[in-house]
């Protein structure tokens, strides 16, 4: 249930057959950072409700034969300490960053698993994030992060096996499909790349041979040997080495005239994966380059990633992705006459916060519901999920975060000064990043800035933070993009 707290924060128990109204409250959640949900352990031994925040969780558990039963804490909630549950046999297994920022496994017995008697089953590496696990009765399958790419790693429980699938392109993203069936030798996965369509594959554990089940279809003559995908490191001005994933179309010169759109986004630990996008490939078949910055705040390169562009040290995020850009242009892949840039809701907030430090840098911006009003914003606790964000970017009402705040926050640091190009886009029942955030930052952009550059507005008065709904409606503002990247490009 949310409600008008928007968060889920209420688990009822519904019998069937009787009216909603008789359904019974057996979890109430009143901590305002945190939310909740309820699932189904893959044995279907037991029910799950979960507490998470962004840097903690707490899980409760019932046998699912007993459904009037009383649910038990597995572990209390700790500040700092994230972990996840699954079951197999007599063990839950956990995944956890207890004494371990990258993650580890434990397992403990289903009837004592206070922390105290958790055993380790995937020790902690400092090179090699644990993203998670599928369990299978002969296998353990995990999920893992390593130089920014996701892995499948897969062992059998007796230790006899224990090896990875193998991936050709230079960037891709890879992860465990929907497994639900728990006695098999066939693990299900999902693969795509830039240039390579979703795709799900079945893979026998025990042979190791793999088969296309179903790819994504793309019509209009596409053939993905058109594309060159590449993956680059560019070295930041703290010497952190920072992933670049893109995609052109064979051919394209790399004299310093290709037109290029860099993403970003950078925050909550997300990771970005170099993902497939029909509707991109207009762009590139148009002379662009794609290209996502991997920067940090996200998690692509292990917890400390994350912890390395957030709060008290978030302004890593807005360089890494400035100097990321300046290597492109260095690298011969761009100029600062073709360069775009792009980003949305807190890849908004990058993109306010880059053009304040650099408007030099780049042709134009794409700003998507962008969170740009961050002081006034966060000060106002009264607004649904404000508290939860504290963790992210700290607390204003503390005034060390509240002055760094204010030193990167985009409306407050507008100046006057040329800007780049713009465009910005929200929604007007947007309950994450309210749409006058946007409206004032541009009223304020258009007050100050001494350009004549163009900077468009638009409001859907329809849509949300997700933008519009619908098969074919969210392509408007496709092409609303593409056109002012084209336009501008020309120019």
């Amino acid at each position: 249930m949310q409600d008008e707290t928007l968060r889920s924060h209420k688990i009822f128990r519904h019998k069937l057959g009787e009216k909603a109204s008789n359904d019974l409250e057996i979890f109430h959640e009143e901590d305002e950072t945190f939310y909740t949900f309820v699932y189904k352990t893959k044995s279907g031994r037991f029910l799950m409700i979960v507490s998470n925040s962004t840097l903690s969780k707490e899980y409760r558990f019932l046998d699912a034969n007993n459904p009037t039963g009383a649910f038990q804490l597995v572990e209390a909630r700790k500040r700092d300490h994230e972990y996840s549950v699954s079951h197999y046999g007599d063990y839950f297994y956990i995944v956890t960053n207890h004494e371990a920022q990258n993650f580890r496994l434990m397992k403990t017995p289903v009837n004592q698993t206070g922390i105290e008697n958790w055993q380790e089953v995937i020790p902690h590496r400092k090179e090699v994030f644990l993203d998670s696990i599928e369990l299978f009765k002969k296998y353990l399958v995990l999920e893992e992060r390593k130089n920014g790419l996701l892995q499948i790693r897969i062992l059998t429980w007796d230790g006899k096996e224990d090896y990875y699938l193998q991936f050709e392109e230079p960037a891709y993203t890879a992860y465990v499909y929907n497994n639900p069936a728990f006695d098999t030798t066939d693990l299900r996965f999902t693969y795509t790349s830039m240039k390579t369509p979703n795709s799900v594959y079945s893979f026998n554990m025990e042979t190791q041979e793999r088969q296309l089940l179903k790819r994504q279809e793309i019509l209009g003559g596409f053939d993905s040997d058109n594309y060159e995908v590449e993956r680059l490191y560019a070295t930041v001005r703290d010497g952190a080495k920072v992933p670049i994933s893109l995609i052109y179309r064979k051919g394209t010169k790399k004299d310093g005239n290709a037109p290029l759109l860099l993403y970003g986004y950078g925050s909550y630990g997300v990771c970005i994966d170099p993902y497939f996008s029909s509707a991109r490939l207009s762009l590139i078949d148009r002379g662009f380059i794609f290209a996502i910055a991997h920067i940090r705040g996200g998690e692509e390169m292990g917890r400390q990633w994350y912890e390395d562009g957030k709060l008290l040290k978030k302004n890593n995020t807005f360089y890494d992705f400035i100097d990321c850009a300046e290597f492109l242009i260095a690298e011969k892949y761009t100029c600062t006459e073709q360069l775009f840039a792009e980003g949305g809701s807190a890849g908004g907030l990058l993109m306010g916060a880059v053009i304040n430090l650099r408007p030099d840098l780049f042709k134009g911006i794409m700003a998507a519901v962008p969170f740009v009003d961050v002081v006034t914003t966060m000060l106002d606790d009264s607004i649904p999920l404000t508290t939860g964000e504290y963790d992210e970017w700290g607390n204003p009402n503390d005034k060390t975060y509240y002055e760094y705040m204010l030193s990167y926050s985009p409306y407050d640091n507008i100046e006057a000064k040329n800007y780049p190009a713009m465009l910005v886009t929200t929604g007007f029942h947007d309950s994450q990043v309210q749409y006058w955030e946007p409206a004032k930052w541009v009223a304020r952009l258009r007050e100050l800035k001494t350009d004549k550059n163009l900077l468009l507005f638009q409001t859907d008065m329809s849509s949300g933070h997700g933008g519009a709904s619908g098969r074919f409606k969210r392509h408007k503002l496709t092409a609303l993009e593409f056109a002012f990247l084209l336009d501008q490009a020309k120019k």
